[in-house]
């Protein structure tokens, strides 16, 4: 399975034209199927930033918004006029185009084989996360984190035995939580990037867009 970062805060390559904003995506391309969690906050970063990363719009099969704020959901509209129809799974009941098919992510389910959602947990703001399944285990996927990094581990816990960690950690600072964890790659919006790279040297990433990484 492989992740390729879109949209984030920073860029990871900067020999092709890439462009950085607030908000994230990420490309989850499987065996079976190829999705997009979250979209970013501007439809034509994102689209710009995939026509350079070579991901061809009519490959995405599902979309998955982590939660309902601007800098996750706001490159839908325009990536909705732009590709022929995907699943969207969404924890409020809309969808800007017929060519999107909601699907309610309310509840912890699989998306495909091998990826599931927790479903809705509650905190500051409700969120889903995605759980995948990659060679050496389990890793989570994360848009901003508000119900917190250590309700969404237990929630995966439940799915499968958790490896690694991506996404936005938000104002996470519980850092001995990702002490047995073998993938650490805090992006977006997390505040204390530095002090987890500190603490946990081995294994950190760095995010950023053009970020390819493979579990």
């Amino acid at each position: 399975m492989k992740l390729t970062i879109v949209y984030d805060n920073e860029i990871c390559r900067k020999d092709i034209g890439l462009k950085s904003d607030w908000g994230f995506s990420c490309l989850i391309k499987t065996d079976h199927e190829t999705l997009l969690f979250d979209t970013g906050a501007k439809g034509d970063v994102l689209l710009s930033n995939m026509e350079k990363l070579d991901i061809s719009l009519s490959s995405i099969d599902k979309i998955i918004l982590s939660h309902e704020h601007h800098d996750h959901y706001g490159g839908l509209e325009s990536l909705s006029s732009v590709i022929d129809k995907a699943e969207l799974y969404r924890l409020v009941p809309k969808s800007p185009r017929e060519n999107m098919h909601f699907v309610s992510a309310e509840d912890s389910q699989e998306i495909t084989k091998g990826v599931y959602t927790t479903g809705r947990l509650t905190g500051s703001v409700d969120e889903q996360s995605l759980v995948l399944n990659g060679t050496k285990g389990w890793y989570v996927l994360v848009g901003c984190s508000h119900p917190g990094i250590e309700k969404i581990l237990h929630a995966a816990q439940h799915i499968g035995d958790v490896k690694g960690i991506i996404g936005g950690f938000h104002g996470f600072r519980s850092f001995s939580v990702l002490e047995e964890l073998d993938c650490i790659c805090p992006c977006h919006c997390t505040q204390y990037k530095s002090k987890i790279k500190k603490y946990y040297p081995k294994t950190y990433i760095s995010g950023g867009v053009g970020k390819m990484i493979e579990i």
